[in-house]
């Protein structure tokens, strides 16, 4: 890559969401893409191995349990437990509100298959390790693909029941 197509290549990675707010913008690639654009059909998407099941993420080309080449993107349920988290109240970039909070969350369909991420519509007081999450997406338009950042915010607790049956 020429230091001009660099250049222009990171202006573009730090832009303004559709909301105004600053975002950072993965650089998409066809091992990735899958991942990043996903959340256009609200679908979390990982590679996933189609001889062993295995998930693996980061995306890589070989499966590290049985070595297969046979690798293809889809789409898991987008729950998750949060593993642990933390709280930044430090305005690390221009643009980033505080306090925001990061979380490495476990996918519910492998143990092992996590995702750093942010968590979001939840008071910060209730964010505890072991809670459910259900993926969202952040949606940002970029001239060089769009991209929907998956982000996971609280499961909805059920209705209590009222009355007798």
């Amino acid at each position: 890559m020429s230091e001009r197509q660099s250049s222009e290549r990171q202006s573009s990675e730090q832009g303004s969401d559709e909301q105004g707010g600053f975002a950072v913008v993965p650089e998409l690639s066809d091992r990735n893409r899958h991942f990043w654009q996903g959340g256009a059909k609200g679908e979390l998407v990982f590679l996933r191995c189609q001889d062993c099941g295995s998930y693996l993420h980061p995306p890589i080309p070989i499966c590290p349990h049985d070595q297969s080449k046979n690798v293809q993107p889809e789409a898991v349920s987008g729950r998750a437990t949060v593993a642990t988290y933390t709280i930044n109240h430090h305005p690390w970039l221009p643009g980033f509100e505080t306090p925001y909070v990061v979380a490495i969350v476990e996918i519910a369909e492998q143990t092992g298959l996590r995702l750093t991420t942010n968590l979001i519509n939840c008071p910060l007081e209730d964010i505890h390790s072991g809670m459910a999450v259900q993926a969202v997406f952040h949606h940002i338009e970029d001239p060089n693909g769009d991209v929907w950042l998956p982000l996971f915010e609280p499961v909805p607790e059920p209705a209590p029941v009222t009355g007798t049956p």
